[in-house]
Formats: C-alpha cells, structure tokens, sequence
C-alpha cells in the first residue's frame, strides 16, 4: 500500500497538538494526528512551497518552512497567507525559533548559520563553515546544537553569535540534533539501522546509543509527555521510538518512489526508491548489507544507494543509474558497488544484452549509450529530445522511449526508426514476445505494440503514474542545487516477470503492480479482452484523510 506520507523529513508539533511532518520529495506538508495517525494535507504540492525540508513554529502559530531546491524560507501564517522571508539562504534546510527569532542554516560544504527576519531585514550570519547543515535546535545552555553531516560532529554557537564549538565527534552518520523535554542531547543517523545517539551534556559527557531498526532517520518531535516521534526520508512515516529502541507506527511507511523496477532470476522484485535499494516485503528472500533485513509499511530495505532512478537484474548483479550521474553494478550478495560511468546527464533506464553490455538512457543529452565489460562508453543513438528508458527484443535490437517526443523509437545502426508515435509521455518500456510495452504517463495507461503489424491497444488504464489528477506543479523540481541533489524526476518503470506479467513502479505513488493478463480463448489481440487488464490504483488507509490520490 502506498504510505500517507510520502516521504518525511522535518517534523513539529504545531498549536493544535498535532505532528506536522514536510515532504521533501512529495512538495507538501501534512498534518498527523498522534493519537490516530490522521493525516491531512495542510501546505498542498501545487501551492508555492516547491520542496518543503524543515519547519518550526513560531509563538504567534506561524509555520516557518525550508524550501531546499530553490533556496527559499518561506512564512505561512495561522490564516494559510504565504510570506516570502528570504531568498539569500543557499539550500537551507534546519530551521529553528527562539521565541520570535528565527534561525536557519544550509546543506552544504562551508554552509553558513544565520538569523532571519520577516520583517524583510537583511539576514545576519552567526558562522560559517558548516559541512552540510540540518536539523538544529536551541539547547538548555541557550546555544544552538547543529550537526555536520560530512564529518560526523556536533557544534554548538551562542544566538548571538561568537565563536562555535565543537561538542562531540565521531557521532554515527548524524542528521538530526534534537533536545528531550528533560535537557539531553539526542542525535539522529541517517543511516540503515535507525541509530540514535544519547549524549549527557550534563555530567561526564556519557553516551549511549540505541538502534531502532528506522531506516534512514530525519528527524524527530517530542510532545508534552517527552514521547519522541522520528521521519524517516528514506521510507516515509512517522513512528514513535521508545528510549530502549523499540518503535510503534504512527503512520505506516512505504516506497519513497518507486522508480526503476526490476525482477532477478530468483523471484526477488527490485525497486530503484530514489533513496534506497529496496523491495516489496514477500518478494524473494534478499537480506539488506549488514546481514539482515529492515522492514517498515511493507517495504524491504537492502541498502541506501542515494538517487538511483533505473534498475535491471542480470545473473545476481543489479546496475543501476543515479542523478549523481553515475552508473553503477550493484553485488547484493556481497554488499559491493563497482562504478561503471560517471557524469552523465540524466540517466534514467537501463537494460542489459546478453553479453553484458549496459544500454543506457541518457535522458538529459539525449543519447543512448552502451557500456562495455571494460567500462568503455560508446553512443549507439543521439538527438533525441529525452529519452527516458531503454528495451531489448530477443534479437538484441534495442527500443527506446522518448517522453518528449511522444513515441517509441528502434535503434538500427545509429539511425532512430519510429515503432509508435502520438503516445502520451512514454517512460517504462519492455519487450515481451512479438509485443512491446510502455507506460504513457501523460494519460496514466499501459500501451501495447505488436513487433510485427505494428498494430496497437491500451491494456491497462488509470494508473497510478505522474502528477496526481487535476494538480500541476508550479514549476519543475531543479535536478541539483549548490551542487547539490534535489527533487528526483519522475520514472515510470516497467518489467517482465518470467510468468508474462508485468511489473510497473508507480512513480511517487508509492506502489509497485503486477499487471497479469487474463486467461483468453486464443491468442488473437482483442480490445474487449485487452481492457479487462485494467489497472486501479490500491486504497489508501483507512486512516487517510485527504491523501495524495483518490482511490
């Protein structure tokens, strides 16, 4: 089932009680009630706030909100109005009120720590030289506690600025800085295993630490009676974690994505989750690195492999492309990752020959790329306006989608020929038999294509790919900002499965399908036969309100 949440990063109690939680990859902020796991859409994706991070309260109920990707702090009053507070942070992500101060920093290499003010003043810097900023909160010695994501510490500088410190090294991959109601200092990681880290700032310095199991920790709230409640950017929710480690979900969890989907030979589904490597919790029996597994709302978590969007299977290795730019071979067995091309643009889809060899989408140069057992890169196809995901015919001729183009297209000796065209945004693309498939996202359904008349038919409607009904973004989400990943683009992925049916990601939806086609009289293409294939997106929770997708 798709998570209510669909991804979380910041959270915050607000004046009302309730848990309010910023999407990163969605572009909203909803609202969670903590005794029911209610959740409620309060800043909507097609509002102004383009990739909400962090957010804090002031004391008269304002919201005040990080929008990462194009450097905005933005203030939404009690009444719903947004403000416009400053366009001179630089990826700002932590953010934190004291009293009616407001304090920001930014996720980046020499960030800097600054105050702002919505009366529309300059902001004041405290520091510079953060080594990616984040989840920050003033501490009971009146300084403000941040972490430095790249070297592992935590610092501490006075509001009014000065001299910072260093206050504990070596901590777990931190990301989060918190303070429980009672003054102790608890830091978050960002990691596979949920780690949090207790540090007595009172005593000896002591620490602690406990493991949750939460993959991919952001950060946490403490309500009035100190329960701590943590997100997690890497699979959404809200979960209550208890001092010795052990959790109780708030909202479930799930897929962040899923992009890419793949399915290796031994029944085990794989989905490219932006974030992570991860699969459906009953497909197969693969163990995440570190020798176990990490669940949460239905979803196995392998591994954190940071932006992977494509995915293909092949003799027990995964490649996988990344908006880093990079193309990688994943060992699932062995926990080992081998790069095989970097600074590409945009690679999304990508498939495997028999021999090896990887065809790669490169969406942003427009080219099809091939890369050789020795890493060698060769154009196979260029000019093309963005082509999104790549498939092979048992002949090894290759089939490429381009989105933008609207069509299909056959690769034959460096020339594009068109297999089908006037398609709705085509993204995942798969070859089964005679027939070629892919997934039109502009009209949320599931085309297919003979090889040999060229005829078509729609096999599968509704889907749930692209933006939600009725909704469009304001603008495009920005790949990278200051160097840094932003907002992914979105993939529909699509796979053969060895039984015939097929596999599609539903692109920030949070689900991954299985499309089986139904028994037939005999083996002629009908339109009445193909249309029983129809596809509906899962329900929501029950607990759902106002949620991303309409059943």
């Amino acid at each position: 089932m798709p998570t209510p949440l669909w991804g979380s990063n910041g959270v915050a109690f607000g004046p009302d009680g309730r848990l309010y939680a910023a999407q990163f990859l969605a572009g909203q902020i909803s609202a969670v009630d903590p005794a029911t796991g209610d959740v409620e859409v309060v800043v909507p994706m097609d509002g102004p706030v383009q990739s909400p991070d962090d957010l804090a309260f002031g004391p008269d109920g304002s919201m005040y909100i990080t929008d990462l990707v194009p450097g905005r702090v933005w203030r939404r009053s009690p009444q719903g109005t947004y403000t416009l507070v400053s366009e001179q942070v630089k990826v700002p992500n932590g953010i934190t009120c004291v009293g009616e101060r407001l304090f920001v920093n930014e996720m980046k290499m020499d960030g800097r720590l600054m105050e702002l003010f919505p009366d529309g003043r300059d902001p004041v810097v405290l520091t510079g030289g953060l080594a990616l900023g984040n989840a920050m909160q003033l501490g009971p010695d009146g300084c403000l506690y941040y972490p430095h994501m790249m070297t592992n510490q935590v610092w501490r500088i006075a509001v009014d600025g000065g001299v910072p410190e260093v206050v504990a090294e070596e901590v777990h991959e931190p990301v989060a800085v918190r303070f429980d109601r009672g003054g102790t200092l608890l830091v978050l990681s960002r990691g596979v295993a949920g780690i949090v880290t207790r540090i007595d700032l009172h005593g000896t310095g002591s620490r602690s630490v406990v493991t949750s199991g939460v993959v991919g920790l952001d950060n946490a709230a403490f309500d009035a009676e100190n329960r701590m409640f943590v997100s997690s950017f890497a699979s959404g929710g809200v979960t209550e974690m208890y001092p010795d480690g052990r959790t109780r979900e708030i909202v479930p969890g799930g897929f962040d994505g899923p992009y890419g989907v793949t399915i290796d030979l031994g029944g085990t589904v794989y989905a490219a989750d932006h974030y992570r490597l991860a699969s459906p919790e009953d497909s197969g029996e693969g163990e995440s690195e570190g020798g176990g597994e990490s669940q949460q709302g239905g979803v196995t978590t392998h591994g954190l492999l940071h932006f992977c969007h494509g995915i293909a299977a092949d003799n027990g290795l995964l490649h996988l492309t990344s908006q880093y730019g990079t193309v990688q071979t994943h060992d699932p067995e062995r926990g080992t990752t081998r790069v095989r091309a970097t600074g590409l643009d945009q690679p999304l889809g990508i498939a495997v020959r028999t021999d090896g060899t990887l065809i790669i989408a490169e969406a942003g140069a427009g080219r099809v790329l091939a890369i050789d057992g020795t890493d060698t890169v060769t154009v196979l196809a260029e000019g093309l306006e963005h082509p999104v995901d790549v498939a092979l015919d048992a002949e090894q001729r290759c089939y490429v989608s381009d989105e933008r183009l609207g069509a299909v297209l056959r690769i034959d000796d460096g020339r594009t020929v068109p297999v089908a065209e006037e398609l709705g945004a085509p993204q995942g693309l798969v070859v089964l038999g005679a027939e070629l498939f892919t997934v039109e996202t502009a009209h949320r359904r599931l085309r297919a294509v003979s090889l040999t008349t060229g005829e078509t038919r729609i096999d599968a409607e509704d889907l749930a790919v692209g933006p939600p009904p009725g909704v469009t973004r304001r603008t495009e989400p920005a790949l990278f900002t200051q160097g840094m990943p932003g907002a992914p683009r979105l993939f529909a992925g699509l796979a053969a499965a060895p039984d015939g049916s097929l596999l599609l990601s539903a692109n920030g939806e949070g689900t991954v399908v299985r499309l089986s086609r139904p028994p037939a009289a005999d083996d002629a293409p009908r339109e009445d036969t193909a249309r029983n294939l129809r596809a509906v997106p899962p329900h929501r929770t029950p607990n759902t309100t106002n949620s991303r997708r309409s059943p």
